[in-house]
């Protein structure tokens, strides 16, 4: 089972979820596209957090990184009891997992790509109010949220691209009229003059009106 909790610490609210033991911490592993918090050093269940649109997982408001960190500690069986407890968070392509791994073990693929934060202590408060959100469902899901979340993405990409293309074409069009106009330039303005005077013609009139033609 997968645990849902909402922090409203947050506007618009996040969305972490927490899977029931190491076994669900697989399937975390496996379909996760997140955040992931985990105490250091200590065995404990895997918190993930969903990003918005345009959040950075390094730059996490202060109030969202501890609900994180205080479920994550509350989670843990070892880190629950104890005080002082250092919880890490990384993205979850940053995850390592292999088969000489033990069930619900995972490591990074660069160690410099992490967080930490320090839990001095639980709150109580803290805890409570996440655990009235709560909300339960089957790890079923966690593959088809993945394939939504990438089928999402891929409709990005392709309106990204289409978008590109786009443009690339509208800069060529510029380019391929400002040539024009470049070589063209000298034929458009002996056209454009006529040879002729400003009135368009090759005759004047004279202040009374008679053409010039009229007079030998």
């Amino acid at each position: 089972m997968v645990y849902y909790f909402t922090s409203n610490v947050v506007d618009p609210e996040a969305t972490l979820y927490v899977g029931k033991d190491k076994f669900e911490n697989e399937e975390l592993i496996k379909y996760g596209w997140d955040e992931d918090f985990h105490v250091d050093n200590l065995s404990s269940a895997h918190v993930y957090l969903r990003l918005k649109a345009g959040q950075k997982w390094d730059e996490l408001p202060a109030a969202l990184v501890e609900d994180c960190a205080q479920l994550t500690k509350a989670n843990s069986i070892e880190g629950n009891k104890k005080d002082n407890v250092t919880v890490i968070y990384t993205p979850w392509s940053n995850l390592l997992k292999n088969a000489s791994m033990a069930t619900g073990q995972v490591s990074f693929r660069d160690p410099k790509k992490t967080c930490t934060v320090l839990v001095p202590t639980r709150l109580n408060p803290t805890i409570n109010r996440l655990n009235k959100t709560r909300t339960v469902a089957p790890t079923d899901g966690l593959f088809a949220e993945k394939e939504q979340h990438l089928s999402e993405l891929r409709a990005k990409a392709r309106e990204k691209a289409k978008e590109a293309r786009k443009e690339e074409e509208r800069l060529k069009k510029e380019r391929r009229e400002e040539k024009y106009r470049r070589e063209h330039a000298y034929e458009e303005l002996m056209n454009g003059g006529g040879g002729g005077d400003e009135d368009g013609g090759g005759k004047r009139s004279n202040q009374d009106g008679f053409d010039e033609d009229d007079f030998m």
